[in-house]
């Protein structure tokens, strides 16, 4: 069986190596499809603090994912047209933006998510699912009728924002940044699962009752691992958008709840670094399914549904099964 450990560092390793080969061989393309599925990944790393250690089916997560987004969006547009907003409260400078559209990003996220979480979190099983569906299909056609930052069609951006020392604009670097954020929320992770926080709540998803009797409140618990789950997203939003230099109100969509929901799934729910494996095979499918057939995703509905029913632990399980 191969300790979990080395399966994380080696899935990270190649990570890395697949860009730096990209590099050499100069092909652009692949980096920037290895930094979409980073920003995927740290995206499902954020679906599954809620749903790994929280037991929390959220089907409404592209909320934190768009408003990601719209927050760089919005900052991008206003810093780049010279509108006053890029002076208030603080002004954006273009060359080290990223760091300032981040705090936003993630705290307009965690906003949401404390107020999203503190109504769905009230229910529980089918009637948590539909509730944080709902506030996605709010969220989706809000964006829609939102006609100051493009509506229905979305808004652009022109130039990638900036990091301090950094070349954005560099597939490679731009690369960096993410795998790093990618690194250090999955250290956060993996600290926060051996909290004595993350096994709180690890009891609450199994036996709430037994939580009560200690003092604790399952409530609660659930509701500090959503909105961490929902600021983590809300980061990921914000990179996705910088990537294409566009932001959408399909990122709002349900179908991007249920592809970050995928992710989780693919790689191995509770699992570490699950969700990195399923958001790499989701762009690894899309890309090499979709040069096949437009209906590319019949194809992955298949390769789901045999990892639900022989591969319960995702391919994290089936990997370590296959060398036990």
């Amino acid at each position: 069986m191969i300790p979990e450990r080395w399966l994380n560092l080696g899935i990270l390793a190649a990570l890395v190596a697949v860009p730096i080969w990209a590099l050499v061989v100069d092909e652009p393309f692949i980096i920037t499809l290895v930094t979409r599925a980073v920003i995927f990944a740290l995206a499902a790393v954020g679906l599954n603090i809620a749903l790994g250690l929280g037991g929390l089916v959220s089907l409404g997560h592209a909320v934190f994912f768009g408003i990601g987004g719209y927050a760089m969006g919005i900052l991008a547009y206003h810093a780049q047209t010279f509108t006053p907003l890029a002076e208030w409260p603080f002004p954006i400078d273009g060359t080290k933006s990223m760091p300032v559209i981040w705090l936003v990003a993630v705290t307009t996220s965690t906003l949401a998510a404390l107020l999203i979480g503190l109504l769905s979190l009230r229910t529980s099983g089918v009637y948590f699912i539909m509730i944080t569906l709902a506030f996605g299909q709010m969220f989706y056609y809000f964006s829609i009728s939102w006609a100051q930052y493009g509506g229905e069609d979305g808004l652009s951006i022109y130039v990638r924002n900036g990091f301090p020392g950094l070349n954005t604009l560099d597939p490679i670097q731009f690369f960096a940044i993410c795998f790093a954020l990618l690194c250090a929320v999955l250290g956060f992770n993996a600290l926060l699962a051996r909290s004595p926080f993350g096994l709180a709540l690890n009891a609450a998803r199994q036996v709430p009752h037994r939580v009560e009797t200690m003092g604790l409140s399952p409530f609660r618990l659930k509701l500090v691992a959503f909105v961490i789950s929902g600021a983590v997203t809300g980061l990921a939003g914000a990179l996705f958008a910088d990537l294409n230099r566009f932001v959408s109100p399909t990122m709002f969509s349900w179908q991007m709840s249920g592809e970050i929901i995928i992710f989780v799934i693919l790689g191995g729910v509770a699992r570490l670094i699950g969700p990195v494996i399923g958001a790499a095979a989701f762009v690894l499918l899309e890309h090499w399914l979709g040069g096949l057939s437009d209906y590319w995703h019949i194809y992955l509905g298949a390769i789901l549904l045999g990892v639900v029913l022989f591969a319960r632990g995702g391919i994290v399980g089936l990997v370590a099964r296959a060398h036990g």
